[in-house]
């Protein structure tokens, strides 16, 4: 089974499970509909004269600290299993880093964390780790 990264993101969509407060990553959406977003919320908040806490936060290497565990724990959540689970499994397992200094190259370590930067995919998961934040006050 061939899946397109961009017919699961597709898929993800039309079936509610990417959060509606999802902006980043995703086509017609970005900082600037989400700040007009939350606009409106403040706005009618203030109106309705509650008050109002917000708190943005800039995940400096974020894709680096994806759990591999918690990210293939939150994909079964989302019903992501059989197939289309292992081959995610078997991309990301197994992984390894060095780093090179000169002439000098450090030991090899199996990654436990992280999804591919700069790729569709890793978007993707990175989405899929991180969607139930706006759940977690609710």
């Amino acid at each position: 089974m061939q899946t397109d990264e961009a017919d699961l993101l597709v898929y993800l969509r039309c079936n509610g499970v990417i959060s509606k407060q999802q902006h980043g990553f995703l086509s017609r959406r970005s900082t600037s509909t989400n700040l007009l977003e939350v606009l409106r919320d403040w706005t009618l908040a203030i109106n309705d004269k509650k008050g109002v806490h917000v708190a943005y936060i800039d995940y400096a290497g974020a894709f680096d600290t994806v759990s591999h565990a918690k990210l293939f724990h939150k994909l079964t959540a989302y019903s992501i299993t059989a197939t289309l689970l292992d081959w995610i499994k078997s991309l990301l397992s197994e992984r390894t880093q060095q780093t090179r200094i000169g002439n000098s190259v450090s030991c090899s370590t199996v990654l436990t964390s992280g999804v591919i930067q700069g790729s569709v995919l890793g978007t993707l998961l990175f989405i899929l780790f991180v969607n139930d934040l706006p759940d977690v006050n609710k």
